[in-house]
């Protein structure tokens, strides 16, 4: 129904009565004050949601970041750990890899050997089994070592396959020295992991 068109009713009104409209500028007012009122209800609603959820969020990031940190702290010496074992194995690597490259000489015979009899401590019956090449290499270049040391005294030499090049086997009659290149590194293996 439009505005203009005219209204026309079955039967006659009665006790019909034409209020005052309030003044334009008075209608304005209250349209404004109404306004005015929801807009400030919806303000406060929405800084008191808007406050609830930044508690809500706060709460929730304090929970994460203790979750965060609790989690560091109990990774931090697990990765320490990890990182040591790794370091000390790469170590042992190239230690390994290094004394195999290292070219067998007379001098590195007799310098096992030398250790090896001084470990000993014993003055008597001493017998050394080294790598059939490396008695040979010995021999070779006619070692002094092969005529005993000054303070063990005369050693006796056999070669013996079971020994790798570089290392040797030192016997007395109180006990065996394991003086090989894959028991040191061993041994030298046990000492760190320990």
């Amino acid at each position: 129904m439009k505005w203009s068109e005219t209204i026309t009713f079955a039967e006659p009104l009665r006790d019909v009565r034409a209020t005052a409209l309030p003044p334009d500028s008075e209608l304005d007012r209250r349209v404004r004050a109404a306004e005015q009122a929801a807009y400030e209800r919806g303000r406060l609603d929405g800084e008191k949601n808007l406050g609830e959820q930044m508690l809500q969020q706060r709460s929730e990031l304090l929970e994460l970041h203790q979750g965060v940190i609790e989690s560091l702290r109990s990774a931090v010496p697990e990765v320490i750990q990890q990182t040591e074992t790794a370091l000390m194995q790469i170590a042992l690597e190239c230690a390994q890899k290094i004394v195999a490259d290292i070219p067998i000489t007379p001098e590195l015979v007799e310098a096992v050997v030398r250790e090896a009899v001084t470990q000993t401590k014993e003055t008597a019956e001493i017998l050394v089994q080294l790598h059939p090449d490396d008695l040979a290499l010995l021999r070779k270049h006619q070692s002094p070592i092969l005529q005993g040391l000054p303070e063990a005294g005369p050693l006796k030499f056999i070669g013996s396959s079971e020994i790798s090049r570089g290392g040797c086997l030192v016997q007395t009659r109180f006990g065996l020295l394991d003086a090989r290149r894959e028991t040191k590194i061993e041994q030298l293996r046990e000492s760190i992991s320990a």
